[in-house]
């Protein structure tokens, strides 16, 4: 079993002051780091959020992220390299620059994409220059230098070793003008082929190209909206059907299971929105039941 170790990363810098800032507390409180007989390495202090969006590149908060990029790379790296296995609990998805820059730093990994949205929004097409929105197109070295290019790594992970999976937001993105990630060499499974036949075996395809010998490892990226809206209903950008925790589950154990995830970044859920707790319950259940291999869709 790897050595699981919990880094704290509440920014929001990618999204808003809504309450993504306060994910660590809830998930710990549900007893993930108990349940994953896990380490705590402490916290990753957030940054000050600027609601102006930046008129060069059009986007809200660049230089803090890049610079909060920067301080979690810090404390992944040597963890990675160390054997550890880093479970980074967020804040947003634009922590995901910090973990692969980390990344990037050592070697050359390949990533592992949960995500209800495809996040590949070009700032122009972002109606509010959340970095949240974009943040698998940034580290693929997609936008603006201030966020795809810190210390001189572009891309963060190549194409080629980027998996997207159970995304459903193609209809949605494509009206209001995100760039197509389907149009690239990015390996793609929407919800629809993620499922077809079923998750499992469409995942175990997918690692396929993760496996690969040039690779050192992969990251797992899970945003809670990837799961069913019914119930998955505290995130800020709600969007209908998603993956069920049992298949969570599944897929989780057929990554973890492989020997070759290195980290895992877990964004997005809005304790704010869960008043009773037992959605956080839930969720923590369904990402130790994968971890622990108890995975049966």
């Amino acid at each position: 079993m790897p050595n699981y170790t919990v880094i704290d990363a509440p920014s929001n810098l990618g999204l808003r002051p809504t309450g993504v800032e306060t994910l660590p507390i809830a998930l710990k409180s549900a007893g993930l780091l108990t349940k994953l007989s896990a380490i705590y390495a402490g916290r990753v202090a957030p940054l000050p959020y600027h609601v102006e969006r930046d008129p060069l590149t059009q986007m809200r908060n660049a230089d803090g992220i890049r610079l909060y990029a920067q301080h979690l790379a810090d404390v992944v790296g040597p963890l990675v390299q160390a054997g550890q296995f880093p479970i980074v609990l967020g804040g947003d998805c634009s922590i995901l620059l910090g973990a692969t820059l980390a990344l990037q730093r050592v070697g050359r990994y390949g990533l592992f994409f949960l995500d209800g949205h495809a996040d590949f929004y070009q700032p122009e097409a972002e109606s509010h220059g959340e970095v949240a929105s974009m943040d698998l197109a940034l580290v693929s070295g997609r936008g603006p230098d201030v966020l795809t290019n810190i210390e001189g790594f572009r891309p963060f992970v190549r194409d080629e070793h980027i998996v997207a999976f159970a995304f459903r937001d193609a209809s949605q993105a494509a009206h209001e003008g995100s760039q197509d990630i389907r149009a690239t060499t990015i390996h793609t499974y929407d919800l629809d082929q993620a499922r077809t036949p079923d998750v499992v075996t469409v995942a175990t395809q997918a690692l396929k190209h993760l496996l690969r010998t040039e690779l050192s490892g992969f990251w797992i990226h899970l945003d809670a909206d990837v799961l069913h809206d019914q119930i998955m209903p505290a995130v800020d950008y709600r969007i209908t059907d998603g993956l069920q925790f049992d298949e969570l589950s599944a897929v989780l154990g057929l990554l973890l299971g492989t020997g070759r995830a290195v980290g895992m970044t877990i964004t997005i859920f809005n304790p704010m929105l869960d008043t009773d707790g037992i959605v956080a319950q839930r969720f923590v259940d369904s990402i130790v039941a994968g971890f622990q291999g108890d995975n049966t869709p």
